[in-house]
């Protein structure tokens, strides 16, 4: 999150950190987030100042195992204290060294990728839940972040576990950036346009370490380039990495959930018959595992009558570098290394257009609350705000809304998110009508429609006065 030096976002969860010290007791802190969402630099810019400690564990690779990660860590300890490095195959040992170290005083220490250093080794968590108790609590001015990108690891033997039970002062979920951090790694004063931006954004979404790769000078298709298409590109083995290093030996199983999301959103039925699988609860943990990474999103439809939310469900791939780097990197890898992209055109990849919809829709809704803002809705009067489908039945027509906001004044927001290169044709007034003519609204409701674009609309969409609202992507990267 660096740009020219300047730390960007993540001021609520400074707050967070910040409002903690000032309790009288010790801090347990756990932060979760994809990989590169930039959690250690997160711990970093909040522990400025202070004295501060950080252990990474190794990340897993056939020839670790669980004394290679206490090696590492005993290593790590002794530069940063000067302890001998004395060799143990104890836990305990190792984290009352290390609570030794940090028993007084104002201290913050990081166990970054907390599910590495704990791997191969089941008595990790237990000894960590003792020294915990017996001592690092006992100091009232420490605070202690576990750190790490496999969420579901995270959840299911920290924050869910019975052993733990308590003990957390915070579970943070780092999630993308909003649309106006990102739009703070370009200039003020460019004059580059919502469209450029939104380009570059299909690629990078709001991951502050691949938004630190741009050259704000650059156009959009030279960043990309730059980014995925040349021989030496930074992020061309990122892929690989996020998920060898998140998913381990299931990588390949996560893997195929995703590359049956591709070119849209589904069901679990749907998903279960594109991967040829069938249902299991393994499955399903699967799918829930790709969900807490951050890498999906379960989108629940609901009932606008009562606003409970519905059992149907959709999953969605919420990650746009990750659609984009399997819908184009992936199949042109060959290509790529033998240098065929230097000077190519990259609109001229297949379907690009039809992806860049996707990404678009993508910001969207992963920032609903700006949305909301925009349209003048306060939070605490939205009863529900998600994609909104109806199901087909014998007495309604099926029905899609791309985002749908019910407020407790019977009123939805049907938004209609549409990407085109060039302004919006007036055919999207009658595609919308369609749609809310389908749509089954409680007799009392009113209905809003809002169309949001990234290039304009045309002079008779604004004269129709249809919309109740039109937003400009652009206004969604400064609110």
């Amino acid at each position: 999150m660096l740009l020219k030096h300047e730390f960007i976002g993540r001021e609520t969860e400074l707050r967070e950190l910040r409002a903690l010290q000032t309790l009288r007791s010790a801090s347990l802190v756990i932060l979760e987030g994809r990989r590169r969402v930039g959690k250690s630099r997160l711990v970093e810019e909040f522990a400025a100042g202070q004295k501060f400690s950080r252990f990474i564990g190794l990340a897993p690779t056939p020839g670790t195992d669980a004394q290679s990660q206490r090696n590492e860590f005993l290593r790590q300890l002794s530069e940063q204290t000067g302890l001998p490095r004395v060799q143990s195959d104890d836990w305990g040992t190792l984290f009352e060294l290390l609570a030794r170290e940090v028993a007084r005083g104002r201290r913050v220490v990081l166990l970054d990728e907390i599910s590495w250093m704990a791997d191969k080794d089941p008595t990790f968590l237990g000894k960590l839940k003792t020294a915990w108790d017996v001592q690092f609590s006992k100091n009232p001015q420490l605070m202690l972040i576990l750190c790490g990108s496999v969420s579901s690891w995270i959840q299911k033997n920290i924050v869910s576990s019975t052993a733990f039970l308590g003990r957390p002062s915070r579970d943070i979920k780092l999630e993308e950036l909003s649309l106006a951090e990102c739009n703070r790694f370009w200039s003020e004063h460019s004059r580059v346009s919502p469209y450029e931006k939104l380009k570059v954004l299909s690629v990078t979404g709001g991951i502050p370490r691949y938004l630190e790769l741009i050259n704000p000078s650059l156009g959009a298709e030279d960043i990309i380039r730059e980014l995925l298409f040349s021989r030496n590109s930074v992020l061309l083995d990122e892929f690989k990495l996020i998920f060898s290093d998140t998913f381990g030996e299931r990588s390949a199983i996560y893997r195929k959930i995703i590359g049956s999301l591709l070119k849209g959103p589904a069901s679990l039925n749907d998903i279960l018959e594109r991967t040829q699988r069938t249902k299991t609860g393994d499955y399903s943990d699967y799918l829930n595992d790709l969900v807490t990474a951050g890498f999906l999103a379960r989108d629940y439809t609901w009932r606008l009558k009562t606003g409970e939310i519905s059992k149907l469900s959709r999953y969605r791939l919420k990650d746009n570098f990750l659609r984009f780097y399997l819908r184009y990197v992936t199949p042109n890898r060959p290509a790529i290394e033998k240098g065929f992209f230097e000077g190519r055109s990259l609109t001229s990849l297949p379907g690009w257009e039809s992806l860049l919809a996707l990404q678009f829709e993508n910001l969207v809704l992963n920032n609903v609350s700006t949305v909301i803002k925009k349209l003048g809705v306060l939070m605490p009067d939205v009863v529900f705000a998600n994609p909104f489908f109806q199901r087909k039945t014998r007495l309604q027509a099926g029905c899609q809304i791309d985002l749908a906001i019910q407020t407790r004044f019977d009123s939805v927001h049907t938004c209609e998110i549409k990407f085109s290169k060039s302004a919006i044709k007036p055919g999207v007034v009658g595609e919308m009508r369609q749609k809310l003519e389908k749509l089954q609204l409680p007799r009392k409701f009113s209905v809003r429609p809002v169309l949001i674009h990234v290039n304009g609309v045309h002079s008779e969409v604004v004269r129709s006065q249809f919309f109740s609202q039109i937003v400009d992507f652009g206004e969604l990267l400064t609110a």
